[in-house]
């Protein structure tokens, strides 16, 4: 039996297929604007050297773990209020079939506020990086187990060619190794096994023991109160990508607040 993140990625490949039908490279090439970025990358550096908690707050329908988040989905009114709460960046979930999402919810959030934009996708292919620049987004997600090292260090470059920032995202010992050989500045750690959706707030810790001072972390998944954040904070991270906890809470502004402390 195939594990979550196997289908989610031959689904994608299949989507592909047809997107590209639709809308060849050479013509994504044409619409690309080399806009300024907002600056993400720059954020989570500065937050580290800060030693200030900073939030990436998730928009998102669904997911398999959780099933449908919200049935009244407005990415727009979400992205307001995030940043009226004082979140510093925002994550947006556009994979469709499992997810609920869609690559219109970054030009729609992209109008409605001023913060940098992640797109939270399964990236696979160059296309992509280019669909995610013409969509209005400031940063992609490079999930380490869907990719080889050359395929993460190309994406790289395509990416920075494009004026993207990037996060490369590990779950694994293994994985962890290869990003820091890669050198990426920014790497998110995920508390969740996207293969069997299992979460462990001790990944983190466990992973970030032997600290690279060079590199910023981002903790990723499974966190809902302050007593988590700080004990990330002893381990010198200061980044966070929430997503369930804000969207489920009843007061956004009042949740970051008790995250943040």
């Amino acid at each position: 039996m195939k594990n979550i993140l196997s289908k989610i990625c031959a689904q994608k490949n299949i989507e592909l297929i047809e997107e590209k039908k639709r809308c060849s490279y050479k013509t994504l090439i044409k619409l690309l604007n080399k806009n300024k970025k907002r600056n993400f990358k720059e954020l989570l550096i500065d937050a580290k050297l800060k030693n200030n908690n900073n939030i990436i707050a998730e928009i998102k329908k669904a997911s398999p773990s959780a099933g449908i988040i919200i049935k009244n989905y407005e990415p727009e009114n979400l992205a307001i209020k995030y940043e009226q709460s004082g979140v510093g960046a925002i994550s947006i979930l556009t994979e469709k079939i499992f997810f609920k999402g869609s690559l219109d919810h970054l030009s729609l959030v992209h109008k409605n506020s001023k913060l940098p934009i992640l797109r939270k996708d399964f990236i696979i292919d160059s296309y992509q990086i280019l669909q995610s620049k013409i969509y209005k987004a400031d940063a992609i997600l490079l999930i380490v187990s869907i990719l080889s090292d050359s395929q993460i260090k190309d994406f790289i470059d395509i990416a920075d060619n494009f004026n993207l920032d990037c996060i490369i995202e590990i779950h694994t010992n293994k994985e962890f190794e290869r990003a820091i050989k890669i050198g990426y500045p920014i790497i998110g750690i995920n508390n969740r096994n996207l293969k069997t959706l299992e979460t462990n707030e001790n990944n983190i810790i466990n992973l970030v023991s032997n600290f690279h001072k060079d590199f910023t972390f981002i903790a990723e998944s499974g966190i809902n109160n302050h007593e988590q954040i700080k004990k990330y904070n002893d381990s010198g991270i200061f980044n966070f990508l929430i997503g369930e906890s804000l969207l489920k809470s009843n007061n956004i502004t009042n949740k970051v607040k008790e995250l943040k402390g």
